[in-house]
């Protein structure tokens, strides 16, 4: 079939001719450079990627198919660049949400070892209190023993004591009779030793009134 160029294109397929342009550099449309270095496209390239438009159009029909070619390219570029920029609110969303998650995990890890120190607060305050009481009981099985062998000891003496005085009953030493022999002597000597003083004090008397 006959090649023809961009602005050619463009009316047989009610195009622009910009249109018919992006769509080779984009390469949706096949074409071919002739001689003259010119960039020529098949008609049969342009039936299969446009469509080809009735003949016999007139200028204004033509222009309306060339403005609503144009709508439709500016509401598919506009989709796209609404598409992209959802896609960005996704990352974005998707980066806020792994932050959010690396902040739990943190909180999580945090939350942890704060259990772990509380436990081995409680586990060494159980521990000395256990250690508390075991010094308590040791103090007081202490006391115990000690009172226990005190008490032993007093009813050693006694007894030791009771043995005695059952040995001197025995022997038949009385000791009440030596007591008083001993207080009776001691009082004899204390008689004899005032009544010297009151002699001595008789003659010093006697002693004064010659010499006045």
């Amino acid at each position: 079939m006959a090649k023809v160029g961009a602005q050619r294109a463009a009316e047989l397929t009610g195009r622009s001719k910009s249109t018919i342009q992006r769509a080779m550099n984009a390469g949706k449309l096949s074409y071919e450079v002739d001689s003259n270095g010119r960039r020529v496209i098949d008609v049969s390239e342009l039936d299969r990627a446009f469509g080809l438009a009735p003949q016999g159009v007139g200028a204004g029909q033509m222009n309306l198919i060339s403005d609503a070619s144009v709508e439709a390219e500016l509401k598919k570029t506009t989709d796209l660049l609404e598409m992209e920029r959802m896609k960005m609110r996704i990352k974005m969303l998707e980066a806020q949400l792994e932050n959010a998650e690396d902040q739990l995990e943190d909180a999580k890890s945090q939350r942890d070892q704060w259990q772990k120190q509380a436990t081995q607060v409680l586990l060494t305050s159980q521990y000395s209190q256990k250690q508390a009481e075991e010094l308590k009981a040791e103090i007081e099985a202490r006391d115990r023993r000690a009172q226990m062998r005190r008490q032993q000891a007093v009813r050693k003496a006694a007894s030791g004591t009771k043995q005695a005085a059952e040995a001197v009953k025995k022997s038949g030493f009385d000791f009440g009779n030596l007591w008083q022999k001993f207080r009776g002597e001691k009082t004899v000597a204390a008689n004899v030793s005032v009544a010297d003083q009151t002699a001595e004090s008789a003659v010093d008397t006697v002693d004064d009134a010659k010499a006045a």
